[in-house]
């Protein structure tokens, strides 16, 4: 119960409102409680007696508890609901917080449809461990304990009886709710797998219809799916166990009732109307305990999605700021990586002893076979990847020791595959700069050759351009990109293979867009087609995370090595 507990802190802001619903609860409650005493009237003075008031007492009485209980139920209801629903966007909100601050690495070990599965199937039980089972949880206490209390001013000895069932029942619980929540662990898990496999499956559908492959990935669902279904049927198993069991220790007891309360009326020792409440408070006492069993066992079945929760909230975050990280002032773009050693797996070096010196302003490229550790640089300089050894600086100042915040704002990356969000052309572009104007939104477009073609858009800047910006073409979108870059008006650049993926008339457009950006800027270039970086300050070549060269175009086609072998497997038909 530790995770449940901490569960429970996410309310400390509204106690006030839990206070006031857990009152409702108990009140609507013990309105149940007064019907068995109406019942005990209606048959010691009514039926038997003959006393007219006390059946329009009663009558009343009827009347003004149900209001009574309507007016608290409504309450309870309303309240407990918007306590549930503000922890649940509160859980929720935490969680993408963690996400958000989750390293590279993380994302790179887990499926995007398993991270939202966190977010949504796991909170969801969330809110169903915290709305509907703590109503559920503190009405049947309370009538639980309020029958226990009549039951003991009615006759003590039949109460004690009726008890001895209690520590089975309690111990049937533990060990169905141990089973429980083991099988409501696979279930989320389950979940998760069935909502990556829909995340994947649906974000490569052109994928999937290009090769025909649709029955193959239904396939692969139904697997899945089928799989889910026989976990959760074990849960409803082990659920559907739980209760009549309950039901068959609680009826032991309401035999025993039977029996010694029918003993004592016979012997005068009871009146009629008593036993018949009494035997109504016993059934209202073996009601709530089997509905207790119940939700004892969504509580534990909740309890699995609860932990999943608090394992990613424990989860270390490798790459943050130090205590006493300082803010990185306006850069001039002088990056100096020294020894640089790092690993993905912390098994295989992807870079090894790496150093290199760039001036600001200057153009540096990375050449290389696919693999050889050209993009962990890309990565490492905006610390999306902590170093092994060694130290990258930029204007003297080791990147590990200022805020991220402060690194990366000074750093615009236009990656291979440009990202583009499900809003406006103009909101796109802004994003490189939230504050940006209007104006300077479409300054940026025009600076990167995209004035043109937006304009052309259904509704210009302000055409929703659809999920990942599908909708427009790669040299479209890079340009967008660009743009982007351009508004956040960085010292320092990063392109990751940015022409790789375009055509060469699209290159062309992109290329003089990508000149302009690098006008004045540090900028780092991965390239894949060496015709975009002939007029490179320097260029090293990548080769099983080392450099093997480095130098001008000009002074690495002298050496006759690595990059002269490139190049001439790239220009071989243009000589020709």
């Amino acid at each position: 119960m530790k995770n449940y507990r901490r569960l429970l802190m996410y309310m400390r802001p509204y106690l006030g409102r839990l206070g006031l619903a857990v009152f409702c609860i108990i009140m609507a409650s013990s309105a149940n409680l007064y019907l068995p005493w109406i019942i005990k009237d209606m048959i010691d003075k009514v039926l038997t007696g003959g006393n007219m008031g006390t059946l329009n007492l009663i009558a009343i009485s009827i009347v003004i508890v149900f209001a009574f209980r309507g007016f608290f139920y409504y309450w309870q209801s309303y309240l407990v609901s918007y306590i549930g629903q503000r922890v649940v966007a509160d859980v929720r909100e935490v969680m993408f917080r963690k996400f958000q601050r989750m390293p590279m690495a993380y994302f790179d070990k887990h499926q995007t449809g398993e991270t939202m599965s966190y977010v949504t199937n796991d909170v969801a039980a969330v809110q169903s461990a915290l709305v509907d089972n703590l109503i559920d949880l503190v009405t049947e206490s309370a009538i639980l304990i309020g029958s226990i209390a009549l039951m003991l001013y009615i006759n003590w000895k039949m109460t004690l009886v009726t008890l001895i069932t209690v520590p089975m029942v309690g111990y049937a619980m533990k060990i169905f709710g141990r089973k429980i929540k083991r099988s409501g662990t696979l279930i989320q898990e389950k979940m998760a797998d069935i909502t990556s496999l829909l995340q994947e499956s649906i974000s490569s559908i052109r994928i999937v219809k290009s090769f025909v492959r649709e029955e193959y990935e239904i396939q692969r669902f139904s697997v899945e799916n089928n799989l889910n279904f026989d976990a959760s049927m074990k849960n409803a198993k082990l659920t559907s166990l739980l209760t009549p069991t309950v039901e068959f220790l609680a009826a032991v007891g309401v035999t025993l009732i039977v029996w010694y309360g029918g003993y004592e009326v016979i012997h005068g020792a009871m009146t009629p109307g008593s036993l018949v409440a009494f035997l109504t408070y016993a059934v209202n006492l073996a009601n709530p305990v089997k509905r207790l069993s119940r939700i004892y066992g969504k509580m534990q079945q909740a309890m699995a999605a609860i932990d999943r929760i608090f394992s990613v909230l424990d989860m270390d975050e490798p790459v943050n700021d130090k205590p006493d990280a300082k803010t990185l002032p306006k850069v001039r773009g002088h990056v100096a990586i020294d020894n640089v050693t790092f690993s993905y797996d912390g098994q295989h070096n992807a870079l090894e002893n790496v150093s290199f010196d760039v001036k600001p302003g200057q153009m540096i490229a990375f050449v290389g076979p696919s693999g050889a550790g050209k993009s962990t640089i890309a990565n490492l300089i905006p610390r999306f990847y902590d170093v092994n050894d060694g130290t990258i600086k930029i204007d003297g100042v080791d990147i590990r020791d200022v805020t991220l915040k402060s690194l990366r704002e000074q750093i615009g990356i236009v990656p291979q595959e440009t990202l583009l969000f499900s809003t406006t052309v103009m909101e796109n572009i802004r994003y490189g700069r939230l504050d940006a104007t209007d104006d300077e939104v479409i300054a940026a477009a025009k600076a990167a050759n995209a004035d043109d073609f937006i304009k052309n858009l259904p509704n210009g800047y302000q055409t929703q351009i659809g999920e990942r910006g599908l909708n427009l073409s790669g040299g479209q979108r890079q340009r967008m990109a660009i743009a982007r870059a351009m508004l956040k008006n960085p010292q320092i650049l990063i392109l990751d293979e940015a022409t790789s993926a375009l055509d060469t008339e699209s290159e062309k457009i992109v290329q003089s867009a990508l000149d302009e950006l690098m006008r004045g800027r540090t900028s780092f270039v991965i390239a894949h087609r060496l015709s975009t970086i002939f007029a490179a300050d320097q260029i090293f070549v990548i080769d099983k995370g080392k450099i093997c060269e480095h130098g001008t175009h000009q002074e690495l086609l002298k050496l006759d090595g690595v990059y002269s072998h490139l190049y001439n497997i790239q220009f071989s038909n243009v000589r020709d």
